[in-house]
C-alpha cells in the first residue's frame, strides 16, 4: 500500500492556553514518531489551504464569518470556554480543512492508496453553525462532502473511533442519507449526544457508546457486532476515518482503557471494508488524543496498518 502522510508547519502556530490539552506539542509527538525508519516509505506533503466556498459545503455562510471576523490580531478570541483562536489559529484551521481535501484528491487520483492528515484543529465537534469542543471546521465531513461534489461519490462513510462523540458529523449528516456516520465513544462523556437511539433520518447513524473502564473486549464487540456489519451493508465507495486517540487507558480526558494494538486492529478492519466496496480508498484525520505517549504510539500503529494494507 501507498500511503500519503500531509500536515503543515502552519498547524503549530494555533496556540492555545496554557494547561490546554489540545496544544502544538501533540503534532510535534505525531512528527518525531512518524520520522522514524520504518515510516521512510511514506510519501509527505504539506497541507494547502481550503478555500471558504470548499468549507461551505459543510458549514454556514454565519459561522464561516464569524471564525474569520473573530480571528485576533494577538492574545486569545474566545468562541467558548474550551475553544480559543489565536493569531496563528485560522491558517491552522484552513490548513486542517484543506489537507483533508488534498487527501480525498491525492486518493482519488490513484497516486496514492490511502492518507493520513496529521493537522491541529481537530474538527468532529464542529456543528453546520457551531464551532465548539477544540473544533472550528469539520475536516472528516469536508473531505465527504468534497469526495461526493467533485468525484461524483455516491456512498461516503466516516467512522469515529474517538472517544468522544463527534455531535458535529452526526448534525452535519443527520438528515443524509448519502453518508453514513459511525461512532464508538464513551458516554456519559462531553458533548452528550451519541446515545444508540440516534439513528438520522434515514439509519445512518450508527452510534455504538462505551462505557468508562471499557477496553479492548468491549471496544472489538461494538466493531464487530454493530459497526461492521452496518459498514458492510452500506458498501461505502469512500471511507473516512474521524482517528481520535483518546480512549487509550494513558488520555487525561476519559477513562476508557485501549491500547495501541487496538488502533492497528480497528485500521485493519476499516480497511477489508475499503477493501469490499471503496476500491481500497480511505483518508484518516487527526482528531482527538492528548496524552503525548499513548498518541504517539496510536498513531504510530494506525499508520503501520494504513501502509501494510
Amino acid at each position: 500500500m501507498t500511503t500519503l502522510l500531509i500536515t503543515h508547519p502552519a498547524c503549530l502556530d494555533h496556540a492555545t492556553p496554557p494547561g490546554h490539552p489540545e496544544r502544538a506539542d501533540r503534532l510535534r509527538a505525531i512528527d518525531q514518531v512518524l520520522n522514524g525508519e520504518r515510516f521512510q516509505f511514506l510519501q509527505r506533503d504539506l497541507a494547502p489551504e481550503a478555500s471558504f466556498d470548499t468549507i461551505a459545503l459543510c458549514h454556514s455562510e454565519y459561522e464561516i464569518g464569524e471564525i474569520r471576523h473573530l480571528a485576533p490580531k494577538e492574545g486569545f478570541a474566545y468562541i467558548d470556554a474550551d475553544t480559543a483562536m489565536s493569531p496563528g489559529s485560522l491558517q491552522a484551521i484552513t490548513r486542517s480543512a484543506g489537507g483533508a481535501v488534498a487527501a480525498v484528491d491525492a486518493v482519488m487520483s490513484g497516486s496514492v492508496d490511502n492518507a493520513f492528515v496529521a493537522t491541529r484543529p481537530p474538527g468532529h465537534h464542529a456543528e453546520v453553525g457551531r464551532p465548539m469542543g477544540f473544533c472550528f471546521f469539520n475536516n472528516a465531513a469536508i473531505a465527504a462532502r468534497h469526495a461526493q461534489r467533485k468525484y461524483g461519490i455516491g456512498r461516503a462513510a466516516i467512522v469515529d473511533f474517538d472517544v468522544h462523540h463527534g455531535n458535529g458529523t452526526q448534525d452535519i449528516f443527520w438528515a443524509d442519507k448519502s453518508v453514513m456516520y459511525c461512532s464508538t465513544h464513551q458516554m456519559p462523556l462531553f458533548p452528550g449526544t451519541g446515545a444508540a437511539s440516534e439513528r438520522g433520518e434515514h439509519n445512518t447513524i450508527v452510534n455504538a457508546p462505551l462505557r468508562a473502564g471499557d477496553g479492548r473486549a468491549q471496544f472489538r464487540e461494538a466493531f464487530e457486532a454493530t459497526i461492521l456489519p452496518r459498514l458492510r451493508d452500506f458498501a461505502p465507495e469512500f471511507l473516512i476515518i474521524s482517528a481520535g486517540f483518546d480512549a487509550h487507558y494513558r488520555d487525561p480526558l476519559a477513562n476508557m482503557m485501549l491500547e495501541a494494538a487496538d488502533y492497528q486492529w480497528v485500521t485493519q478492519k476499516l480497511m477489508d471494508v475499503a477493501d469490499a466496496s471503496a476500491q481500497q480508498r480511505i483518508v484518516s484525520v487527526l482528531e482527538g488524543g492528548y496524552d503525548l505517549q499513548g498518541l504517539a504510539h496510536s498513531v504510530e500503529a494506525h499508520v503501520t496498518a494504513l501502509m501494510k494494507g
